[in-house]
């Protein structure tokens, strides 16, 4: 089951593939058609809405061989629509009555509806229910999750069943194969960029992702680079808490984030209290880049995987503290190990295994980055032989803590992190070659974004 936003990405994935949307509607508009012929004799009416669903609907219209009508509800809209409508002979729809056919075709509305429908919307859904013909909607009903919509005898939906069809005005779905590739739903693609969430242009600071980055101590570098990922993908606010020897040198690196001093040299148990009172007022935490493996610290790490109630993102010393004693639930959780560290916090397991028992999203780091889920597994093929240098894998982790912390699901902010950085980091190696660094793979995320969205 998908949703509207998922089959906008398929779409637009499968763009990149070289399967256009307009060869898609074709075969969409084929699938359509077939399902109306193949119900016998009887005179049809096409009802097309403006955007692509009317587009389907004009292109069934013109593939089948029944007898039909075809009527605007709306005019074309959509370039799409207005390309499928082209040379097509309209009835006018206030005109027409609907008593005169045995099957209405419902194309007004697919997957974009949300939201409380327009007055009009809603008088055409009351028309079509009490005309006493059959319905034959297309992908959905008109109105469907709005608490309104269209009775329909039989759905024809495409690729995958979208997100609340199991309701009864959806009548027999049929799940027709419109020739979207695998890859476009395997692969992360650009149209995963459709996920990113825009700020709305009335908010204001902290409300597009207020994000606690756990680290530090042993290592002064790891977090502060995390940090500035996360802020460069477009986090509000980034808040480093570290042990208080590595406070200062954290602090000095840049002006943009945050930093509250843990007191000692290491992280520890003392700590907990004060880092989970931050936490909650957090939308995201990243727990690992540079906390290093002391027993303490170890014990520290699995007691806030524990106890934090927010979104997390798990790297570096978090997930070596993790080997060996792994908690029953990660839900909300995504790890981002390279292959070494995976073979320690999994052992022998199969990653999809894990994540399906852990509730987790596993981010494998390698020339394929691999994306696990309870759901899925997906591959990210972005990024460069000059990534190996040490830094990238902190700066991949602040991505997708940021992306987390700004409301996208784990699986998909791991899938949209992976692929931002490895953007980023095709494009510094463009500039910087074998001596690139991880502040270079920083400084380009803006222009992936840029580019992208």
């Amino acid at each position: 089951m998908i949703t509207a936003l998922d089959s906008a990405v398929l779409d637009a994935n499968s763009e990149e593939l070289g399967v256009s949307v307009s060869k898609l509607m074709e075969n969409a508009g084929r699938a359509l058609a077939g399902k109306v012929d193949s119900m016998g004799p009887r005179r049809a009416l096409f009802i097309c809405g403006s955007g692509n669903n009317g587009g389907d609907g004009y292109t069934a219209a013109r593939m089948c061989s029944s007898p039909h009508d075809v009527c605007a509800f709306r005019p074309p809209k959509s370039a799409l629509c207005r390309a499928a409508a082209e040379g097509s002979e309209t009835v006018v729809y206030d005109e027409v009555n609907l008593s005169d056919y045995d099957l209405l075709v419902d194309c007004v509305l697919g997957t974009g509806q949300s939201g409380t429908l327009r007055p009009e919307y809603v008088r055409y859904i009351e028309r079509v229910n009490s005309s006493g013909c059959r319905v034959v909607a297309c992908d959905m009903p008109t109105g469907l999750g709005t608490g309104t919509c269209v009775k329909a005898d039989i759905t024809v939906t495409f690729h995958d069943i979208k997100e609340g069809m199991d309701a009864p005005e959806c009548g027999t779905v049929i799940i027709a194969d419109i020739g979207i590739p695998a890859d476009a739903s395997g692969v992360v693609g650009r149209g995963d960029f459709l996920r990113y969430p825009r700020p709305n242009p009335g908010s204001h600071k902290g409300q597009n992702g207020r994000l606690l980055i756990v680290g530090g101590g042993p290592y002064i570098g790891a977090p502060a680079m995390a940090a500035l990922g996360a802020l460069r993908t477009g986090a509000d606010l980034v808040t480093i808490m570290t042990p208080e020897s590595s406070a200062v040198q954290i602090g000095s690196m840049s002006p943009a984030y945050m930093v509250r001093t843990l007191k000692g040299d290491w992280l520890k148990p003392e700590h907990l209290y004060t880092i989970l009172s931050i936490a909650d007022g957090s939308d995201a935490v990243l727990i690992g880049p540079g906390l290093g493996t002391a027993k303490d610290t170890a014990e520290t790490v699995r007691a806030l995987i524990q106890k934090v109630r927010k979104p997390m993102v798990i790297d570096a010393d978090g997930i070596n503290c993790l080997a060996g004693a792994v908690p029953e639930s990660l839900k909300d959780v995504v790890l981002t190990p390279h292959s070494r560290e995976a073979i320690g916090l999994l052992g022998s397991e199969d990653p999809a295994s894990f994540c399906r028992e852990k509730g987790c999203v596993l981010l494998i780091k390698g020339l394929e980055d691999m994306i696990y889920s309870d759901i899925d597994t997906r591959v990210n093929r972005t990024g460069c032989v000059g990534m190996t240098v040490g830094g990238t894998g902190d700066v991949l982790a602040g991505i997708c803590a940021g992306l987390l912390s700004k409301g996208m699901r784990p699986k998909d902010a791991a899938a949209l992190g992976a692929y931002i950085s490895g953007k980023a980091g095709e494009l510094a190696f463009d500039e910087k070659s074998y001596g690139m660094l991880p502040t270079d793979v920083i400084d380009r995320i803006p222009d992936v974004l840029r580019e992208y969205l």
